[in-house]
C-alpha cells in the first residue's frame, strides 16, 4: 500500500481549537468480514488487531469520569470484538447514547444472528454502510453479494423496530462516492434512497453523506492511478470556511484499539496523535483528568475532506 501522509503533511489548512468534549469514538479493532475499496481503516478478515478487555474497562472509566454523552463504536466490524456487548450494556446502564457503526452484513454472520435484537433491546443507534441503493454499485465497492446480504440485514433491523418514526430506534445509512468525486447534496440523495428502498419495503431515518478521505486504501488507489493531486485540488477548491465551526474533531476524540488518542478517526489512521504537551503519543489513561477545551487539533491536507462542499463528518453533511 502506498503511503499518503508524506503528501499530506505540508498543509495550509486553517488551525482549529477544541470545544468541550461530548463524544468518544472507539475503534474496537480492524477485523471485519468485508474488505471495502473505500475503507480508510484498511479493515478486513485477516486483520488481528483487537481492543483488550482491560482497555474496554478504561474506556468505561473515562466516560464515567468525564461525563461523556455519546459512545461511538467503530472498527472494522466493532461487533466482532468479544467485549462489544459488555461495553454497550455497561455504557447504556449509566445513561450514555451509544452508536454502532455497522456494515450490515455482520448481522448475518455465524454467532451474530441475534445482534439486531440485542441492539434494539439496548436502544443503540445504528449507522450502517450502504453506499448506494443499486445492487451493482454496492457490490462493486464492497464485494459480490453484499447488496443482497445488506438488504436482508436491514429487514431484520426493521423487524426489530429500527427506522420506524415512532420507535425511537434510529437507523441511518452512510453514502460514500464510488470514486474521486464529492458526494451529492445529502437531502436530495436521501429522497432517492427513500424512494428506491421504499420499493423493497425498507424504512430508515436519515442518509449521511461522507467524502472519501485520501488516506489508506482509497488514498493509495488514487496515487497508483495518478489521481491523488487532482482529488486534493477538488477538495481544496470546494473548501468552505463556514464548515470549520462544525467539524467533528472539535467535540470528539478517537481512541484506537490499543487506547491511544487522536483528534479523529482519520488522524488515527495516519498516526497523527492528539497534540498534548509532554506526550508524543498520548494514551487515554493520560487524559483522565484533563480538560481538552482549547487544545489545538492536529491537521494535515486530508482535513479538506471534512470541509469541502457540504462538509463531511461522522454525522454526515455539515450544512
Amino acid at each position: 500500500m502506498l503511503p499518503t501522509l508524506p503528501l499530506l503533511k505540508q498543509t495550509d489548512f486553517p488551525a482549529i481549537e477544541r470545544k468541550s468534549l461530548s463524544t468518544l469514538q472507539v475503534n474496537l479493532g480492524y477485523r471485519c468480514n468485508q474488505s471495502c475499496l473505500h475503507c480508510h481503516v484498511n479493515a478486513g478478515p485477516n486483520r488481528t488487531e483487537e481492543m483488550s478487555a482491560e482497555t474496554i474497562e478504561l474506556i468505561l472509566d473515562y466516560c464515567r469520569a468525564n461525563d461523556v454523552q455519546t459512545l461511538d463504536l467503530t472498527g472494522g466490524a466493532p461487533e466482532l470484538n468479544p467485549g462489544f456487548r459488555h461495553l454497550v450494556t455497561t455504557a447504556r446502564g449509566f445513561g450514555m447514547h451509544v452508536i454502532d457503526r455497522c456494515n450490515l452484513t455482520i448481522l448475518n454472520e455465524p454467532g451474530q444472528q441475534d445482534l439486531h435484537r440485542f441492539l434494539a433491546a439496548h436502544r443503540v443507534e445504528v449507522i450502517a454502510s450502504l453506499p448506494c441503493y443499486l445492487p451493482d454499485n454496492v457490490d462493486t465497492q464492497r464485494g459480490k453479494g453484499v447488496y443482497e446480504n445488506s438488504i436482508a440485514a436491514i429487514k431484520k433491523l426493521n423487524a426489530a423496530g429500527y427506522g420506524h418514526d415512532d420507535s425511537g430506534l434510529r437507523l441511518s445509512f452512510v453514502f460514500n462516492p464510488a470514486g474521486a468525486v464529492l458526494p451529492p447534496p445529502q437531502s436530495l440523495l436521501e429522497d432517492d434512497y427513500k424512494r428506491e428502498l421504499g420499493k423493497l419495503g425498507i424504512l430508515f431515518n436519515q442518509l449521511l453523506t461522507l467524502a472519501n478521505m485520501p488516506i489508506k486504501r482509497f488514498g493509495s488507489t488514487l496515487i497508483s492511478k495518478g489521481e491523488f493531486a487532482d482529488y486534493m485540488l477538488l477538495l481544496k477548491n470546494a473548501h468552505l470556511e463556514s464548515n470549520l465551526a462544525e467539524v467533528m474533531c472539535r467535540s470528539l476524540i478517537s481512541i484506537d484499539w490499543q487506547g491511544y488518542v487522536y483528534d479523529c478517526d482519520f488522524n488515527q489512521m495516519l498516526e497523527l496523535p492528539l497534540p498534548i504537551a509532554g506526550r508524543s503519543r498520548p494514551h487515554l489513561r493520560d487524559l483522565m483528568q484533563l480538560d481538552l477545551s482549547g487544545n489545538p487539533v492536529a491537521i494535515a491536507d486530508h482535513c479538506y475532506g471534512c470541509t469541502a462542499g457540504q462538509g463531511s463528518s461522522c454525522g454526515g453533511a455539515l450544512n
